[in-house]
């Protein structure tokens, strides 16, 4: 309302003693014309006058009475307190958290619990990171709990007191089930194989074991005695490509996590990092929602293996048509009267070689393809024939 140079409650106030002193003697619409206002207006002003007097001429706030959104305080309590027990946690996961325990609550949106945290002052924006093509075509989906674990060490560093931390990780890709998270001092077999064995007496065994080509898990010549002793179990080693670690992108996400949550920053001691690894992993299994899954904690939906860990060792089987050669110390076999290098992992295990074509063999150790001796290759057995490996074991 366009008021001249007087406020307008001295405006309204004069309005009514107009009013009051023209009766029914002056025109409304005049009386309204007069003040630049609306002859709805004018009849507000009136009734209000009627109901409480000059003061209820006051200039009143436009704000709705009450808010059809508003987070009831008890609720906004509850959501805070996640997040302050949670500090990483985004709405979505937060509101997936109190539905999953509190059901029959009526929870806010993740959008109006993402409009409270950044109120609170509680979000950080981030910077989108760039997505990469993962170029797994090749690898083994993972369709089913056990049908493909991912097996890797994130990364050493010291922890307070000085020693040196390099977490072993084994994960199910399916559930995204975090298996083991242990401190171990080197990645040397000796140390990494009864970690192995404890998860495989607590899980049963998977089908494929998927990891990068690091030790110990491939070696100078394909196969290590970690993959060998895999693939005596029934277990598939598989690698991802050198330099490619987004086709493990999975397992890779659940390090930065791992990473954000307990070694940022190192605990004092080994013992003390442990320790935060464990509630890591209880979280991680039981309580933390997961996006892949439909915001539910992975333990929700894995299963152990139906193929236990077996009390002894099996033996390697091959068809009756295969020729068996075992492999010597030095990883070497005899055949057509020289020596033929396979790999040191596999001294002392069977081989198989498969007559493919003539002149030509392939070789297996079970049901894993190692390479091929090609005896028509000019020069071939002159040499020291060796096997020629193949892209992945």
């Amino acid at each position: 309302m366009p008021w001249r140079s007087t406020c307008s409650m001295d405006e309204k106030e004069k309005f009514i003693a107009m009013w009051l002193a023209a009766g029914t003697q002056r025109c409304m619409s005049e009386l309204c014309r007069s003040f630049d206002i609306s002859r709805k207006t004018g009849y507000k002003w009136i009734a209000r006058y009627h109901r409480g007097g000059l003061p209820a001429l006051v200039d009143r706030s436009h704000a709705p009475h009450h808010q059809r959104l508003a987070v009831p305080v008890g609720i906004e309590r509850q959501i805070l307190g996640v997040r302050a027990k949670h500090p990483r946690w985004g709405p979505l996961k937060i509101e997936a958290w109190l539905t999953y325990r509190q059901p029959h609550t009526p929870w806010p949106a993740a959008s109006t619990i993402g409009a409270l945290l950044k109120r609170a002052g509680l979000t950080v924006p981030r910077r989108r990171r760039r997505q990469r093509a993962c170029g797994t075509a090749s690898l083994t989906p993972a369709g089913a709990a056990n049908d493909v674990w991912a097996a890797d060490f994130k990364g050493w560093f010291r922890t307070g007191d000085g020693r040196r931390c390099d977490p072993l990780t084994i994960s199910d890709l399916q559930s995204r089930y975090l298996l083991r998270c242990q401190a171990v001092g080197t990645a040397q077999v000796e140390l990494v194989r009864p970690i192995f064995e404890a998860t495989f007496r607590d899980y049963g065994l998977p089908a494929v074991i998927r990891t990068d080509n690091g030790t110990p898990f491939a070696g100078p010549s394909g196969l290590s005695r970690l993959a060998v002793w895999w693939i005596r179990l029934g277990i598939r080693p598989e690698r991802i490509a050198p330099g490619h670690p987004e086709q493990n992108g999975a397992h890779e996400r659940m390090h930065r996590t791992l990473k954000a949550e307990t070694a940022t920053p190192p605990r004092a001691t080994l013992r003390a990092q442990q320790s935060a690894f464990d509630h890591f992993r209880r979280l991680y299994n039981h309580e933390r929602p997961h996006a892949a899954l439909g915001q539910t904690p992975p333990v929700t939906v894995y299963t152990t293996s139906a193929r236990p860990y077996p009390a002894r060792l099996p033996a390697v089987e091959y068809p009756a048509t295969f020729v068996i050669r075992r492999t010597h110390a030095r990883g070497t076999i005899k055949w057509g009267g020289r020596r033929v290098f396979i790999s040191e992992a596999l001294a002392g295990e069977p081989v198989g070689v498969e007559e493919v074509a003539d002149g030509q063999w392939q070789l297996w150790f079970g049901p894993v393809k190692l390479g091929w001796i090609d005896a028509r290759r000019p020069g071939s057995m002159q040499r020291t024939p060796r096997v020629l490996p193949i892209s992945s074991v």
